[in-house]
């Protein structure tokens, strides 16, 4: 049997800031450290950083007043940056700032009058943060079918943003048909898919045409994985999606010769690591990696000496 791995994988410069805020929070201001849901969606390194001492919650009322709090990778409301102010919550913002320039966006279409439409899934904490960024109706869309339904007159001025982790197939396709029916749409200058979601998608699409199963490290409520997952399924190629070598089923591998491997981008590399190393003790396998994209952003992280 041969691995395949694919390049580029596993943590983006988004997960590795909001992880490192949180440690440096917990090393400068001591535990506990709440973040408000979880920092990112894998759940290794909830578990990491719990054990260190952060404490996850879903509600600001659940932290008490004076504590240091996390806002998460995926972003939050205005609204919700309110309620932590009366609360007397101080608060370290860890919004991927590729998610900020989306939450611009919306706040300069708002100001401008526009009706907005942002692409994504509904209920996803990344969709909820951007809706919140303006007052009043922002719709959300999350597939062509839904387009039609929209009810906004084409008369309007009309604009969109779209989550960052997206598949790219699927947006395009959601976008045509937004063109389709509001001739007239304003689209941002580039697209709002992170470099990170684009880049692992695209190595996905590569390796699609040389394995035969596709393994995906990353937890199951973790919208770019799950996304990299789709893109291999409907290239026709068998793919799983783990949270890690534990998962693997033997009845998967019956047969096959070539696997790939990949990691959503919030999943550790050493998670990788256990499954090369399972495959290869189980099945002797070998291993390589496929020519790719290097990625070299860095995000910086903020100061904490003015938070709220």
């Amino acid at each position: 049997m041969e691995i395949i791995l694919a390049k580029p994988r596993g943590f983006c410069a988004g997960v590795k800031r909001a992880i490192t805020i949180v440690q440096q929070a917990l090393e400068q201001y001591g535990a506990p450290v709440y973040v408000l849901h979880e920092i990112v969606h894998n759940i290794h390194v909830i578990r990491d950083l719990a054990d260190k001492g952060a404490i996850f919650v879903e509600n600001l009322e659940e932290i008490p007043s004076g504590s240091v709090t996390i806002f998460s990778a995926h972003g939050v409301s205005l609204e919700t940056v309110g309620k932590a102010g009366r609360l007397g919550l101080r608060t370290i913002d860890a919004t991927c700032p590729l998610v900020s320039k989306v939450h611009h966006r919306v706040t300069h279409l708002h100001e401008e009058g526009y009706e907005i439409l942002v692409i994504g899934h509904k209920g996803h904490p990344e969709v909820e943060g951007t809706c919140g960024q303006a007052p009043g109706a922002v719709l959300v869309v999350s597939s062509v079918d839904e387009v039609e339904r929209l009810p906004v007159n084409s008369g309007r001025k009309i604009g969109y943003v779209t989550q960052t982790t997206l598949s790219v197939d699927d947006a395009e396709n959601i976008l045509s048909a937004l063109r389709h029916k509001y001739p007239e749409l304003d689209e941002p200058e580039r697209t709002d898919i992170c470099y990170a979601t684009t880049n692992r998608q695209k190595a996905v699409r590569e390796l699609s045409g040389e394995v035969e199963l596709l393994l995906v490290v990353g937890s199951k409520n973790s919208s770019n994985s799950n996304r990299l997952r789709e893109v291999a399924f409907h290239r026709g190629i068998a793919a799983k999606l783990i949270d890690s070598a534990e998962e693997i089923d033997s009845s998967w591998l019956y047969g096959v010769e070539k696997v790939g491997v990949t990691a959503g981008a919030s999943a550790p590399e050493h998670l990788v690591a256990e499954v090369i190393v399972t495959l290869k003790e189980r099945y002797g396998a070998s291993c390589s990696e496929m020519e790719g994209e290097t990625e070299t952003i860095k995000f910086k992280v903020p100061s904490f000496d003015s938070r709220g």
